[in-house]
């Protein structure tokens, strides 16, 4: 693909009663320092002050905003939003924004200069500022790299076994993301599956199809921050006791869909059938991972 000149990004911000911060996300695109933007506003079935909000940006900016919903302001997930509103978008690029998340104004110029210098790669993944200061100026703010070495391509499959959730390093956020619109295209975009508390795993299961078959850039960069508050979904599965039973989800639906696709790499299906043995075989597991040491040590203290 050709990024040279000023290739179009497709912003999508995809909201759910989020006025308490929606104007804020909104805002930091309109500070980019790169111009060839468009923004997509995508309701999902907002019932506060959001629509009024999305509304009128999209009003004020009619070249650069747009607002748009589905049929009879329905909510149907964080996924098929996202899809949403890629399918009505134009750009050649396409960056993430969670509607409660900021970027800082040189995030997209940042991104597309490496598109550019790469131009055959499906995507790229920057680092995260969790940001905590928000809500508590006393609280430091804590920039979380990816768990792979940064400023580099991965070829298809190698971060599979780097990052989370099947590798250990820490995965990218949503709105540290650039993506290639035909890499999109191609991976078939948001798992619409993923709804409710499976939601949690929504953007790995759109991430592990890209890591699969793609290059990806991992970038050392900090544009995105990410804000750390309660009541978000990572907060609740854990609260309420869910993270093994959308994990088992998340695991499931990707065997299913190696299978679908006829992926045949037995390095990857051993490392997803491995992260399955605990929810498939929980008595072998932890046979197999019962630590002696551990039991020795405690016995002659």
């Amino acid at each position: 693909m050709d990024y040279s000149g000023s290739p179009t990004v497709s912003v999508i911000i995809a909201f759910l009663n989020e006025e308490a911060f929606l104007e804020e996300a909104i805002a930091s695109v309109l500070r980019q320092d790169y111009q060839s933007w468009e923004l997509l506003l995508v309701d999902d079935g907002s019932t506060d002050q959001s629509t009024a909000i999305a509304r009128q940006y999209a009003a004020q900016f009619p070249d650069k905003i747009i607002y748009c919903e589905h049929a009879q302001h329905l909510n149907k997930g964080l996924s098929a939003s996202r899809n949403h509103g890629i399918e009505q978008s134009s750009g050649s690029l396409i960056a993430i924004l969670d509607a409660d998340d900021i970027w800082l104004p040189n995030k997209l110029s940042s991104q597309v200069a490496v598109f550019r210098e790469h131009p055959d790669v499906a995507m790229l993944a920057e680092a995260s500022l969790y940001w905590y200061s928000w809500n508590d100026p006393q609280r430091e703010d804590i920039a979380i790299p990816l768990g792979a070495p940064a400023d580099k391509v991965y070829q298809p499959t190698e971060l599979l076994f780097l990052l989370y959730p099947l590798g250990k390093g820490a995965a990218p956020c949503p709105s540290g993301l650039m993506i290639a619109r035909q890499a999109f295209l191609t991976a078939g975009g948001f798992e619409e599956s993923f709804t409710k508390e499976n939601q949690l795993y929504e953007d790995q299961a759109f991430l592990n199809k890209i890591y699969l078959k793609e290059k990806v850039y991992v970038s050392a960069a900090c544009n995105n921050q990410y804000r750390q508050r309660a009541g978000s979904i990572v907060q609740a599965v854990i609260e309420q006791g869910h993270y093994h039973q959308v994990r088992k989800y998340f695991l499931e639906w990707y065997v299913s869909y190696l299978h679908k696709n006829n992926v045949i790499n037995k390095p990857v299906q051993k490392l997803v059938d491995k992260a399955l043995m605990p929810y498939r075989h929980p008595l072998l597991y932890k046979a197999t991972h019962f630590s002696w040491k551990r039991l020795l040590t405690g016995l002659f203290k």
